[in-house]
């Protein structure tokens, strides 16, 4: 399992959101971002598998960027913000670091989860 895990939630519809699209990235300066992964939220509308276990987590600055849209499609709704970046710091990485997204088609909320 990876260190940097989500789950998406629609609260509008009361259930995980299946097959939203997911980036992994680490700013490694002001204007550049380096992708460490990417993936699809399952069936519970979760993703674990973005880093590999084996990835060695390292301090810095980090973004998850959700691509909701197309999910909002399949379930027949039109949505705000088609694209979420969640930008969070790791400052201990032997830490695990879970970032649940919920969703609505017009606001999003993000914490940390454990």
């Amino acid at each position: 399992m990876s260190q940097i895990t989500t789950h998406v939630l629609d609260l509008a519809l009361g259930k995980p959101a299946a097959g939203v699209a997911v980036a992994l990235e680490m700013r490694v300066s002001d204007d550049h971002w380096q992708a460490l992964g990417r993936g699809k939220t399952d069936a519970d509308g979760r993703l674990s598998t973005l880093l590999p276990a084996s990835h060695p987590l390292a301090a810095g600055v980090y973004r998850l960027v959700f691509d909701p849209a197309p999910y909002y499609r399949t379930v027949g709704r039109k949505c705000f913000f088609p694209t979420v970046p969640i930008v969070f710091t790791v400052e201990d990485p032997s830490e695990r670091f879970h970032v649940p997204l919920l969703i609505s088609p017009y606001g999003y909320s993000t914490y940390r989860g454990s």
